[in-house]
């Protein structure tokens, strides 16, 4: 099939242009560089650009007869977003609506997004399953949660039928280390723990220490980026055999927290990682768990990197490799 990538040269949507590429598929990335990187799409055609561009949206659907839309250009910081929610809401959802109008005139009828566990705000209970209710805390989960509505709204009228994936927290890197997480600034916790075992960062700060949890520091569900990957392949093998839209939420069921991570990572680079506390932030609740039954039932999804181990190993080889090109230049 040919496969239209939205965000294709950032963390999650690089590791999908080249597990979509080594699966046979053809593959169109559109990215505009703002926080992805032109070296991490590792094949097929790319095009440098901005869904706030409708004019070359429509150019590309008459260029090219796309099977079905993956969309992972997103603003994901949720801090940012409280600062600038009208950054959040003119990418996250009206460049977003410019998307599936151009589907929608072109035909093209099949769209898998990427959606977040920030659609549910505070947990009322863990896990978190597909009936807990939404009620987003900040502007960068309202922006995603709009997108679920609009998709609903898309599919009752238009016929176009959507899969959201519901992410927790992405981890890990490429199997093969060609790919892995770069954020400028970075944000999530892995690599900021191996950025400090490497020497490029002082300490990893702890935010919090008197959490309702068993060692006191806030847990999280942690997933592999290749089994957020395997997920999307399974919705759009779903989409494509004519199944209804749906949506999922997408983590291992298993929660680590911050003090964890650290542990893992000094296991597995054998290094000893300094460590700062600090305050907690606002917002970040006790835990964070996803009830993943739903996909692994309908879909047969079944995490294949589980071990929060496997996930930093992962991460560090990414880590050191980047280590050496900085050493080199």
């Amino acid at each position: 099939m040919l496969i239209f990538v939205v965000g294709g040269a950032g963390y999650i949507g690089s590791h999908m242009v080249k597990m979509l590429l080594g699966a046979g598929h053809q593959v169109v990335t559109l990215d505009s560089l703002v926080g992805g990187y032109r070296d991490a799409v590792l094949g097929g055609e790319f095009v440098q650009g901005d869904l706030a561009d409708v004019a070359l949206l429509n150019e590309l659907f008459r260029q090219y007869a796309f099977d079905g839309v993956m969309h992972f250009a997103s603003f994901i910081q949720v801090g940012e977003s409280v600062n600038a929610p009208a950054k959040y809401y003119r990418n996250n959802v009206t460049n977003t609506q410019n998307l599936l109008d151009t589907m929608v005139a072109h035909g093209v009828r099949r769209f898998i997004f990427s959606s977040t566990a920030a659609i549910f705000g505070e947990p009322h209970y863990v896990p978190i399953d597909e009936l807990h209710p939404q009620m987003p805390i900040n502007p960068y989960g309202r922006s995603k949660l709009m997108v679920e509505h609009m998709l609903e709204d898309y599919d009752r009228a238009y016929g176009l039928q959507s899969v959201c994936l519901r992410y927790f927290n992405a981890a890990g890197a490429d199997l093969d280390g060609k790919l892995g997480e770069r954020h400028e600034p970075e944000t999530h916790l892995i690599p900021l723990v191996l950025q400090a075992a490497s020497g490029h960062r002082e300490a990893i700060t702890v935010f919090g220490t008197n959490y309702d949890t068993p060692d006191g520091t806030c847990i999280r569900d942690y997933i592999h980026v290749q089994d957020l990957c395997d997920a999307h392949m399974l919705a759009l093998e779903r989409l494509v055999s004519g199944s209804p839209s749906a949506r999922y939420n997408l983590g291992n069921g298993n929660g680590f927290s911050v003090r964890e991570v650290i542990d893992s990572a000094r296991r597995v680079t054998g290094r000893e990682i300094p460590v700062r506390y600090g305050e907690r932030r606002g917002g970040d609740a006790a835990r964070l768990v996803a009830d993943s039954s739903l996909i692994k039932r309908e879909l047969g999804w079944v995490p294949r990197y589980a071990d929060l181990d496997k996930m930093v190993a992962h991460a560090w080889r990414w880590e050191e490799a980047r280590s050496r090109v900085d050493t080199i230049v």
